[in-house]
């Protein structure tokens, strides 16, 4: 059996009023993919970050070994010297900046005080072919998709002479393919002597890559399970990580579609100036009321771009086409009258364009609705706390208070406070795009619940989602998307991921 390349001991880090490890003991054994799972907050990106010096010693109680030595790193900086790489889930990047600029980025390559940029382009070029990226050392960051930007990190990392490799959530906003080919190059770099800790809320990637797994939950380790040597599935890892038996993955439905048609588009077609070129053609579908529709198709296939064209078109797409919604023709050419109408929209990216992040609960709850707590031009403060409450209570946001600061809550808190905002609004049919990207298997449970409990008050939900098992068991009918087309309709009875990849790659 190998060494242990890596010992934290007994590892103690508090914030505010808030004791977010409570004496975690971690090892991971040299060679090996370790994956760490557990809920949101239950201390895993913080446990990291002692790690990797991003909390620096003095900071942390316990204690941190690599290869049987005591470190106690004042930055990210020593960690890095001492061959630990981290890659967070939102990417570190410059995307103004070259791959090869990026790739090097505070490491450069310097020949008497000068960068070497010839030597810069052969060394980023090498180290970019060992991760599968084969594309142009100067092409922009900008210009690659997420699943490439990835391996950028990955190259940047290995560009330090990494033998520890954290990967913070890296497939959360992969499609299936780019996915599974990050984690074959996990497996190559293993093979090549790098050790990783991979953390993930997907636990059909966990129990097919990992070596060994540990589960924390609320700031302590629960337990480290070998799948190598024992039973481990995905329900004896969700009973570890919420401290409870799930009678199901995902919720049963409570209700049946009603045969009211809502929303009607034909032949849809958008083109969008921006980038040159047209994105959708001539997409047609429907939804009925109290029904959730799912949108499949790979990463670039229109999915966003077709919700953001009915919401409103707020990047200002040449749309032609029929959109038919509560019985009315309607463009909506501003997201307002979209809300007006009875359309809302809970976009991917909640940090960057769902949240105000350094607001609180209440203010982000309220704030798509203003005017529905106002008298006279003034807020109605009471009515705004009573409103936040009664979401805070019926999303079971877990918060102290409505005046939490939203930056401060777990991925899965910040999404019930992302679609309480468009509740609030009282929409007729929500979009929920990626609802429950980067969240835990324990809030993903409850915002299913979420779901269906709103078709069955008779709410109708269009639902995007780039993980197939969450498509499959959610949605009543699914659509799928193939370069900007619909290329099949599925009835929730003869959907399969074998016919959905089939359709997504037409």
């Amino acid at each position: 059996m190998s060494a242990p390349i890596l010992e934290m001991k007994q590892i103690v880090k508090e914030f505010p009023g808030v004791k977010a490890l409570k004496n975690v003991s971690f090892t991971v054994m040299e060679g090996e993919v370790h994956c760490l799972v557990g809920e949101n907050g239950a201390g895993k990106s913080t446990l990291m970050k002692v790690l990797s010096g991003v909390y620096p010693y003095g900071n942390y109680g316990g204690q941190i070994f690599l290869n049987g030595q005591e470190q106690k790193f004042s930055g990210v900086r020593d960690s890095e010297k001492a061959g630990i790489g981290i890659i967070y889930q939102e990417l570190a990047l410059v995307p103004e900046l070259s791959v090869y600029e990026n790739i090097f980025i505070g490491n450069e390559i310097q020949r008497n005080g000068i960068v070497d940029w010839n030597e810069t382009i052969r060394r980023a070029d090498e180290v970019m072919r060992r991760v599968g990226l084969n594309i142009n050392p100067a092409t922009k960051v900008k210009d690659l998709s997420v699943g490439k930007q990835q391996l950028v990190e990955i190259a940047k990392a290995l560009s330090r002479e990494v033998r520890l490799l954290i990967l913070d959530e890296p497939t959360s906003a992969l499609n299936e393919v780019e996915s599974e080919n990050l984690l074959n190059l996990i497996r190559d770099l293993k093979r090549v002597g790098v050790t990783s800790i991979l953390i993930s809320h997907k636990l059909k990637e966990v129990l097919d890559i990992a070596d060994r797994i540990t589960v924390l939950r609320d700031g302590e380790t629960i337990c480290t399970l070998n799948p190598r040597t024992e039973e481990v599935t995905e329900r004896i890892l969700i009973k570890h990580m919420v401290g409870r038996e799930l009678d199901s993955v995902f919720p049963p439905a409570v209700s049946k579609p009603r045969d009211e048609v809502l929303l009607e588009v034909k032949n849809w077609t958008a083109y969008d100036p921006g980038l040159g070129r047209t994105i959708l053609k001539d997409i047609s579908f429907y939804v009925r009321r109290g029904e959730i529709v799912g949108i499949a198709g790979l990463m670039g296939a229109g999915r966003t771009e077709l919700a953001l064209s009915l919401f409103g078109n707020p990047y200002g797409y040449q749309i032609q086409g029929e959109m038919i919604f509560k019985g009315k023709k309607q463009r909506f050419t501003h997201p307002h009258q979209a809300i007006r109408e009875g359309l809302a929209y809970v976009t991917e990216d909640r940090k960057a364009k769902g949240l105000i992040l350094i607001q609180d609960i209440r203010q982000n709850i309220t704030i798509a609705n203003l005017q529905a707590l106002a008298k006279g031009g003034v807020i109605d403060a009471n009515a705004e706390v009573a409103l936040a409450n009664r979401y805070h209570a019926s999303l079971n946001i877990k918060a102290p208070s409505v005046e939490q600061i939203v930056g401060n809550l777990s991925g899965g808190n910040q999404q019930k406070v992302s679609i309480a905002k468009w509740l609030f609004v009282e929409p007729s049919l929500l979009i929920l795009d990626d609802p429950t990207r980067g969240i835990d298997v324990g809030a993903k449970y409850e915002i299913h619940s979420i779901m269906r409990n709103l078709v069955a008050e008779g709410m109708s939900i269009i639902m995007i989602s780039s993980e197939l098992p969450e498509v499959l068991g959610m949605s009543d009918r699914v659509y799928v998307l193939s370069s900007g087309r619909i290329t099949g309709e599925l009835s929730a009875e003869e959907a399969t991921q074998e016919k959905i990849m089939e359709l997504a790659t037409n």
